[in-house]
């Protein structure tokens, strides 16, 4: 029986394989044989997590007509790749992708590290903050104080409870945007509001029309629906979205969903303006694609004086074209896992229903706390709290790089929790291995692109501040300086020990 689960076809890992920037020659080093250079980029994509574990390569002559190489050069690789533990081989069954005993299995996503690694890696893998306290604990005492009348019931609301439904629309309706509370479904996340959403607009084999660069994990959600990604190049520096690729997009590629972050955008930060919402809901409209927003960094605006503009919804009042995504996950704590979508009606209705045979419905005490905050103005007090250490992060953050890696380039955003970083013609894949390996955990930019775009960049999220940036940016330097010699991959070596 074979051993592989999933597999990578010639033409797919040869655009993977042709974005990768060829690694930096340290003085007096020479450039290395190309098997060398082949078997050191599959084994880059493999621990990136772009090419699954288990996954089936392509046979050595497919392989080599893709990349317009001898098979002699992939042979060699490949037993190179086998000697190292990160491929197995069977005859007749072919060859799939491993990892080495003791290595940490490779994550699509962006998990955060389990906590008992967190005292020798500096996490910048993860946009998320600690709970702003203590207004995580009196929301938690508030919610059991509600909590008695609820736990007569059963205790399935797949829509939400009805008090924290009508919070949110009031909460719509004070913004501008008039809403009912039957135009609002509570999620387990925002993460789960578009998990559904997908499963009921985009059945396998539809295209989705995704900025890029885009949030990972969703990239990675949408990808594991079976859905076709069809990338929307951003615009350059913050200025958020270029129209005319996107009205191309949706008339030419028909997509059946768009997925925007039009507020702080993951990764890069970009803020969009009125008129480029107003635009980008009439092409919608006008294509027929349900456009699906991403509000969860819209309330960390951290910049004085800053006025943002209306929400998409409000160009899209009846909820027809535009479907908004909310969370409490990065405005308050992503422990509450608690998120919403607005919508119209219909849409709403039909949500609920497929959610009988998903997840039936959210956590109810956690549904009371969110409830309590926004009843109480706790929330503006948390959410006042996380900007004031997000702004101090990005501040400190910023100094820090600036100063220990002054040839990266990157523009300040005005919110959120990201920044997005050109890394001087570093490949980011490199960066982030080499970086596991001095103790500071970075997500390198193909993982925010679809088939291997992005290589000369990271993301860096505003999650430490003071000394542990300061560290944070002097680890990165020490992985830029190993790329820069050519020792960031193929070696063997353990990750150093480091306490933050």
């Amino acid at each position: 029986m074979a051993q592989w689960t999933s597999a990578v076809g010639p033409a797919q890992l040869a655009r993977q394989l042709q974005a990768q920037q060829p690694r930096p020659a340290g003085p007096g080093t020479r450039k290395p044989p190309a098997y060398r250079a082949l078997a050191d980029g599959i084994r880059l994509l493999v621990l990136e997590g772009r090419v699954p574990v288990a996954a089936r390569l392509p046979a050595e002559r497919e392989l080599a007509l893709a990349l317009t190489v001898s098979r002699t050069t992939v042979a060699a690789a490949y037993e190179a790749l086998r000697t190292e533990g990160f491929l197995e081989s069977r005859r007749g069954a072919g060859s799939w992708t491993a990892v080495p005993a003791g290595n940490p299995l490779p994550a699509r996503g962006l998990e955060p590290l389990p906590p008992e690694s967190l005292g020798s890696m500096i996490d910048l893998g993860c946009a998320a903050l600690p709970a702003p306290e203590p207004w995580l604990t009196r929301s938690v005492q508030g919610a059991l104080e509600e909590l008695p009348p609820y736990a007569h019931t059963h205790g399935d609301y797949p829509a939400g409870l009805p008090a924290l439904r009508q919070m949110l629309a009031d909460r719509y309706t004070a913004r501008g945007i008039p809403t009912m509370p039957e135009q609002i479904m509570v999620t387990t996340g925002a993460m789960g509001a578009i998990d559904a959403i997908c499963h009921l607009f985009a059945g396998r084999g539809e295209r989705i029309a995704v900025e890029s660069p885009s949030y990972a994990n969703i990239l990675q959600l949408m990808r594991s629906a079976g859905a076709r990604l069809v990338p929307v190049a951003m615009a350059e520096g913050l200025g958020s979205w270029d129209l005319g690729r996107w009205r191309q997009v949706l008339r030419d590629a028909a997509p059946r969903l768009a997925y925007v972050v039009a507020d702080f955008h993951n990764p890069t930060g970009a803020l969009a303006d009125e008129d480029q919402r107003r635009q980008l809901v009439e092409a919608a409209r006008s294509a027929g694609t349900v456009l699906v927003v991403d509000e969860t960094m819209a309330e960390l605006h951290l910049d004085e004086g800053l006025e943002m503009p209306r929400p998409v919804c409000a160009f899209d009042p009846a909820g027809a074209t535009v479907l908004t995504v909310g969370s409490a996950s990065k405005a308050f704590w992503a422990g509450m896992r608690i998120g919403w979508v607005r919508a119209a009606p219909d849409v709403i209705r039909s949500l609920v229903a497929a959610r009988a045979y998903a997840d039936l419905g959210t956590p109810v005490l956690e549904q009371l706390g969110v409830n309590w905050l926004m009843r109480t103005g706790g929330w503006e007090e948390a959410v006042g709290l996380r900007r004031d250490q997000a702004r101090g992060n990005r501040d400190a953050l910023v100094a820090a790089v600036r100063r220990e890696l002054p040839e990266w380039e990157f523009a300040v955003p005005r919110g959120g929790l990201t920044l997005w970083v050109r890394t001087g013609g570093l490949s980011g894949s490199r960066l982030a291995e080499a970086g596991e390996r001095v103790g500071v955990r970075v997500p390198s930019g193909p993982r925010f692109g679809v088939d291997g775009a992005f290589e000369g960049f990271v993301r860096l999220p505003f999650t430490v501040g003071g000394p542990v940036a300061d560290e944070a940016a002097a680890r990165l330097a020490a992985a830029a300086r190993l790329v820069e010699s050519g020792a960031g991959s193929g070696g063997a070596e353990p990750p150093r020990s480091f306490v933050a």
